[in-house]
């Protein structure tokens, strides 16, 4: 195939979706290779959601995890069965699942700590999504994807109990968007991670999200107490309120921006929703696939979603000095 000629297998599979946006998207669906860090149950959904969209040339990597107790509760992609689990670790059960969602993409598993990877092992990937990082480690691999000579689109995602947020960064990203009267180019500016929670709070609009600033403390506590993503607890919920207050004062804005309540639902619900999860990672996986194709609107930048009141919000907080 060469990247360039889809087989008359993959046409007559993708011809529905060969219809909605056309062959060229799908030749570029067809070269593409994806890195997933952190098979939790938000990645699980958006395998479900972009696998069955994807072909045989396509790559999934994932780091080596062992399957634990809230993995089998929340990830679909492993098997009921203990007998098959047995021996197995977590990103090679999920493999063999992945296979049966469509047999023509090809899933591969890699070992070692994404963080300490050189720049070097980005450069053969299209799409980097990572899962449940730490504050270090996403900014970290978010600044090597941006380093590179080629343009790498880069997603973080977190899901805490009932709240999920998404972190979009697709650098200078152009696309098409469906009109009327045919299809028109846009382009879109997006700033690093880093850049993205520099922007000072006081210069947000006010209905930003209050999930935006609820995830910024927990990363914060996480990483002054030295914790991995999710290791917070119900006792660690006073210092969590210090830190809050700190923050707020130091960026001049109203602690009423960050309800005690949210901080309590995030603190006491470190692990995934099942439900919650399927929002999130449905979201990521169509994200993923526009990136790849270049059609449609992409997300900018931030995805929150809170099951108490069942919305799902999109924030773009940028340094206005990025925008094109």
């Amino acid at each position: 195939m060469n990247g360039e000629e889809l087989t008359e297998q993959e046409t007559a599979l993708y011809d529905r979706q060969i219809r909605v946006w056309g062959a060229d998207a799908q030749r570029r669906l067809s070269k593409s290779h994806i890195l997933v860090y952190g098979m939790k149950g938000t990645i699980a959904e958006v395998f479900a959601t972009a696998t069955l969209k994807l072909t045989k040339n396509v790559s999934f990597f994932m780091l080596i995890r062992a399957v634990s107790e809230e993995a089998l509760s929340a990830n679909f992609l492993i098997p009921p069965d203990e007998s098959v689990c047995s021996g197995k670790t977590l990103a090679e059960l999920c493999c063999d699942s992945l296979r049966e969602f469509n047999p023509m993409v090809r899933v591969s598993v890699e070992k070692g700590d994404l963080a300490s990877l050189g720049a070097e092992f980005f450069e053969k990937f299209d799409v980097v999504v990572i899962s449940c990082c730490s504050l270090a480690s996403k900014k970290l691999i978010n600044e090597k994807c941006r380093k590179l000579s080629k343009r790498v689109s880069f997603y973080a995602v977190d899901c805490r109990d009932c709240c999920g947020e998404i972190f979009v960064d697709l650098q200078k990203y152009n696309y098409a968007k469906k009109k009327t009267d045919g299809a028109t180019e846009c382009e879109l500016q997006y700033p690093s991670f880093q850049e993205a929670i520099s922007v000072p709070w006081r210069s947000l609009p006010r209905k930003v999200s209050k999930l935006y600033f609820a995830m910024r403390v927990i990363e914060r506590f996480e990483e002054a107490e030295g914790r991995k993503p999710g290791e917070i607890y119900i006792e660690d919920l006073p210092a969590v309120l210090k830190l809050k207050k700190e923050l707020c004062e130091a960026q001049s804005v109203n602690e009423s921006h960050i309800p005690d309540t949210l901080l309590e639902r995030l603190v006491m619900g470190a692990k995934e929703f099942p439900p919650v999860c399927a929002i999130i990672g449905g979201t990521l996986g169509q994200e993923v696939i526009k990136a790849i194709s270049s059609k449609g609107d992409p997300l900018k930048n931030f995805f929150f979603f809170d099951a108490t009141d069942g919305k799902g919000m999109i924030e773009d907080i940028s340094n206005p000095n990025l925008e094109s």
